[in-house]
């Protein structure tokens, strides 16, 4: 039958891109390298050092986890074959759909596989630090910064990704001035690096009574979470600390001692806190992680030498620079000023809906690099 004709010349064509990937993930490699950890587990002595076997013990699970991933699209393909031509020859239009729909998870598993080879930085495979501020103009702005909020709140939930609030201050009258979220899982760094910059919003205002058109401004910072195997050394006279009552979001207090804490890197003015655990003491620890995964950025960002190098930070945002524009009205439009990626549907961005802004750059950033190897050569 020519639907399922056509279904399967469209699956076919999917074989050469799935064989490429399994090049492109390197997956003799990948077998080796676990096979090889494996065998470091296995030897006397192994847990000794608890720290190191735990790393490598996790480092075994995510290469398992990129093989078997790989194994699963190519079983899901050849079953996914095997169900169009069993439907064909019988000429079972009621399993159509059913065929159509392991054809699109198909797609969508070799997209996003194929996707995460583009992740080849340093800190991509770690978790992400997003830090939000509400740009100038009152409530507006402090409104936008909260959908952000709630953006990529909805992102995360999309990706099963956990997420941690680490502080959230409120806006005067609504929003918020600003917030930390942590997002927890493989890659989120990676993913969401596109993300960093000012982003912009047009609409009209729901707290203009004249109904008038206004543009407002937020900024995204996104950093990776370090861990205790990158070793940053940060002077106790160059940390100033404050503490303070901890306030949940909508101004719940969440805590009524003085437990949050504010760390200010006094070399280069970067200012972080947190206010998600109960104690003084844990919150100066998240903090802390914080300010090193800010300077370690700033580091990289600048091709910096060391860190004391850093010295010191711009302290207004340039809203001149955004990265992506939200448009509600006159018509609707979410469009990167970067990439040039857009898209009508600003609805399901604001539920998260923010693959394709992240699969356009990190594919525009892989061209470049090939670019700058090759220009180099």
């Amino acid at each position: 039958m020519i639907q399922f004709e056509e279904l399967k010349l469209q699956l076919e064509q999917l074989e050469p891109d799935i064989k490429e990937l399994a090049n492109a993930l390197g997956l003799d490699k990948l077998k080796m390298e676990i096979e090889q950890l494996e065998q470091r587990a296995a030897q006397p002595g192994f847990w000794d050092d608890a720290e190191n076997s735990q790393k490598i013990l996790q480092k075994t699970g995510a290469l398992k986890n990129k093989v078997e991933a790989y194994d699963n699209l190519v079983a899901a393909y050849d079953d996914t074959l095997a169900l169009i031509e069993l439907a064909n020859e019988e000429e079972d239009l009621s399993l159509l759909e059913e065929a159509q729909a392991e054809f699109d998870k198909v797609k969508s598993d070799l997209d996003g596989q194929r996707l995460q080879t583009l992740l080849t930085g340093e800190y991509d495979s770690k978790n992400a630090i997003l830090t939000f501020h509400a740009g100038a103009g009152g409530t507006e702005a402090q409104d936008w910064a909260e959908m952000l909020y709630r953006m990529y709140n909805r992102w995360a939930e999309r990706h099963n990704f956990k997420v941690k609030e680490v502080d959230y201050l409120d806006g005067e009258e609504a929003g918020l001035k600003s917030a930390v979220l942590l997002i927890e899982g493989e890659n989120a760094y990676g993913y969401l690096k596109s993300e960093s910059g000012v982003h912009r919003l047009v609409r009209v205002s729901p707290f203009d009574a004249s109904g008038r058109r206004h543009t407002s401004f937020a900024s995204l910072e996104v950093m990776p979470e370090i861990d205790n195997t990158i070793n940053i050394e940060i002077r106790p006279e160059d940390i100033k600390m404050d503490v303070y009552r901890a306030s949940g979001a909508g101004g719940q207090k969440v805590n009524k001692t003085s437990s949050a804490v504010r760390l200010t890197h006094i070399p280069t003015g970067i200012v972080v806190a947190s206010q998600v655990e109960r104690s003084q003491y844990q919150n100066r620890d998240v903090a802390m992680t914080m300010l090193k995964s800010k300077l370690l950025e700033i580091k990289e960002r600048e091709h910096l030498e060391k860190i004391e190098d850093i010295k010191g930070v711009q302290k207004e945002i340039a809203w001149g620079a955004q990265i992506r524009s939200y448009v509600f009205m006159p018509y609707t439009m979410v469009k990167d000023h970067r990439t040039s990626f857009e898209t009508g549907n600003i609805n399901a961005v604001m539920d998260g809906d923010l693959d394709g802004f992240i699969n356009a750059y990190l594919k525009a950033a892989s061209l470049n690099k090939l670019h700058e190897d090759f220009d180099e050569e």
